[in-house]
């Protein structure tokens, strides 16, 4: 089952976003949900990943701004994004975890943050 991204935008640096991941049927409690990101010209890379009950992790060179969160009556995975930063701009991308090379990459949601 593909994830969906949403919630990306144009904003200025200082400023803050929410991502949603959803799916159309029923994102598993099961699975570790991630969210990656790729810049231009860059790899793709792990932002954040979490649980079925909530465990959370985030790059250390996020952690204080960035939180990923569960909602799993809202069928919904968050990544909240404060005090973003131009070097954050970037195609954010949300996948069950850990990925392979069968892994499905959805459309991702664009995130651009102006200086």
């Amino acid at each position: 089952e593909q994830l969906v991204e949403s919630g990306g935008g144009l904003v200025q640096d200082g400023g803050s976003l929410r991502l949603s991941c959803t799916a159309s049927g029923t994102i598993s409690r099961l699975r570790v949900v991630a969210w990656y990101r790729q810049c231009p010209g860059k790899q793709r890379e792990l932002v954040a990943s979490i649980t079925g009950d909530g465990a959370a992790y985030c790059k250390d060179s996020m952690k204080s701004r960035f939180t990923i969160s569960r909602d799993n009556a809202k069928n919904t995975v968050y990544l909240q994004m404060n005090n973003l930063k131009p070097e954050d701009s970037a195609v954010y991308y949300c996948t069950y975890y850990p990925v392979d090379a069968r892994t499905s990459w959805g459309q991702g949601t664009q995130v651009t943050v102006s200086s």
